[in-house]
């Protein structure tokens, strides 16, 4: 695979012999980052449980201290008094029938989804479409409520959603490159505070095998796990 310029020297600022503490990790996602946008910079987190298992599933959601960087679009799939309170918190979209027929039709231009309990039965169509995405609503991260505005203004000010994908892997955006390497690094390491709390009574042996930080077109950086047990324990 041909790489570019920009990627190859980038690339080449990353010692693949070496293993970064995460601070030092975020400073050079951060450092990096060269496009001509804002790039995100994203946390993969490799686990040591079966994804075929539901006892061993890791979801959760975390507020990121210093909030993801970039405006988060958000749906709402309400009726009646509730699409007002959507509405007046500032949603971007508010329907029923109408935003769950245009899902099918493979409109997804937003980034979270929120949900009152009385449609569920209708938004639950949506199962095969928003479940492989992470964006289908669920009691669990606060997302099938009655509480909308709460939930969109949590969503607002940095809630994130994750959720452990087929291969045993948790990906997450820590940010975006104009962040300072400090909030990258904050906004981190509370992701990894809250993975290691989900950490199933099932799972045996290493837990977390492996953390990389990268940004939208830089190369991974490979973080120390003990750096991380360090931290997270302090």
């Amino acid at each position: 695979m041909k790489r570019s310029k920009r990627y190859t020297e980038a690339a080449g600022k990353v010692d693949r012999s070496k293993l970064y503490g995460l601070k030092e990790a975020a400073q050079l996602a951060r450092d990096n980052a060269n496009a001509k946008f804002d790039e995100t910079v994203e946390m993969s987190v490799r686990l040591g449980v079966d994804p075929k298992r539901s006892d061993q599933m890791v979801r959760g959601t975390v507020t990121l201290p210093h909030g993801r960087g970039r405006k988060v679009r958000v749906l709402v799939l309400t009726k009646g008094e509730k699409e007002t309170e959507a509405r007046d918190v500032g949603a971007d979209h508010v329907g029923a029938e109408d935003y769950i027929e245009k899902i099918q039709s493979g409109w997804l231009d937003f980034d979270a989804v929120v949900a009152t309990p009385d449609i569920m039965s209708l938004v639950a169509k949506l199962g095969k479409i928003l479940g492989p995405r992470g964006l289908m609503p669920n009691p669990k991260t606060g997302t099938v409520t009655f509480e909308v505005g709460k939930a969109v203004q949590a969503i607002r000010k940095g809630k994130v959603e994750f959720r452990l994908d087929k291969t045993g892997n948790l990906h997450i955006p820590i940010g975006v490159a104009s962040f300072d390497g400090e909030k990258l690094f904050e906004n981190g390491l509370e992701f990894l505070r809250e993975v290691i709390k989900q950490k199933p009574t099932a799972a045996k042996g290493t837990y977390i095998k492996s953390v990389t930080l990268s940004s939208t077109m830089g190369p991974g950086i490979p973080v120390d796990i003990k750096d991380i047990q360090l931290l997270v324990s302090a």
